[in-house]
């Protein structure tokens, strides 16, 4: 049920920072309405938002927060960013130690996130679950660059399964890099945005980070490494059983997946699906579930997650 639609005044009044927090044709203002679901009608520096009480209080706070900050200009990944933060204040979130990436920055910004980095460091084995735009898979190759870094492991190796060409990959076009790139993209792209391009290019050169499909795992022993196997809900109770026991001396690795989006054929199971019910007990193994409060993307994508997850609960399986 809707409020009474809360006054908020931008002081002291400086036209340059409105100007910087409202952004492009009020893009900002907009981002802050979706996220909060609210709807904001601004004056000068009188914002009046309308709403439910918990969002408008929220985006009250946004503004607030966003208008001290407009000394700049605020990119669209500050907003979002920053909307992420707002909405788990009050919630205990603890950055904790900063990784070895070219992001400064990069800590986790919910409170699940937190854990599973955690999680990352103090175990040999994690599985990181929930809805996409949560931060698994970026998080997980943050924690290999930063564990490179450091000299705690000699290589990164990063997996998924082509699920979608049936791991038989001979009808594509190109050499074995070329017919593999479409699945593996998402983890070339996150090891270029925290190494940079040169220096993951001269890692390749070195064999010091390896990307390959799943079905290329089969009979390896890695040891010092640390491996990340995504997209893990489309591994079979097989492919996921012959992937944790590639694990050796010094090895870390970390297993990412939404169980809502499996893409096997029908009939088929999900490795990852059985793997959290057959080793949830297993000392040395962690657990992290995301949900939609964990989502670091353009704002719609929670509330699109959220939306996804209540009509789960009510349709009838």
């Amino acid at each position: 049920m809707s409020g009474k639609p809360l006054d908020v005044n931008l002081r002291p009044l400086d036209n340059e920072r409105l100007a910087n927090l409202c952004g492009a044709l009020d893009e900002n203002l907009r981002q802050i309405e979706t996220a909060f679901d609210v709807t904001i009608a601004r004056r000068g520096e009188r914002c009046r938002i309308s709403g439910e009480p918990a969002g408008m209080k929220r985006a009250a706070a946004a503004l607030q927060h966003f208008y001290e900050i407009a000394k700049q200009p605020i990119s669209i990944d500050d907003i979002q960013l920053g909307l992420v933060e707002i909405s788990n204040r009050g919630q205990t979130v603890l950055p904790g130690a900063g990784l070895l990436t070219r992001k400064s920055d990069l800590h986790g910004r919910t409170p699940h996130q937190v854990d599973y980095l955690r999680a990352i460091q103090e175990h040999d084995i994690t599985f990181g679950t929930g809805p996409a735009g949560t931060g698994k898979t970026y998080l997980a190759v943050a924690c290999a660059v930063d564990a490179f870094e450091r000299d705690q492991v000699e290589r990164i190796v990063l997996t998924r399964p082509a699920v979608e060409a049936g791991e038989r990959l001979g009808f594509l076009p190109g050499d074995l890099a070329q017919k593999v790139d479409p699945y593996l993209r998402p983890l070339y792209d996150a090891l270029y945005d925290l190494m940079g391009h040169d220096k993951v290019t001269r890692l390749f050169e070195k064999q010091n980070i390896e990307i390959a499909p799943l079905a290329y795992m089969r009979g390896r022993t890695l040891n010092h490494a640390f491996i990340i196997l995504d997209e893990a809900q489309n591994t079979t109770p097989e492919q996921m059983k012959m992937f944790l026991t590639r694990i050796g001396i010094g090895a870390k690795a970390v297993v990412t997946g939404d169980v809502t989006q499996v893409d096997l054929p029908k009939g088929h199971k999900s490795g990852l699906v059985e793997a959290r019910k057959i080793l949830k007990d297993v000392r040395g193994i962690a657990f992290t579930e995301f949900d939609a409060s964990d989502v670091v993307r353009h704002p719609l994508v929670a509330r699109i997650v959220s939306a996804y997850e209540r009509h789960a609960k009510t349709t009838p399986t």
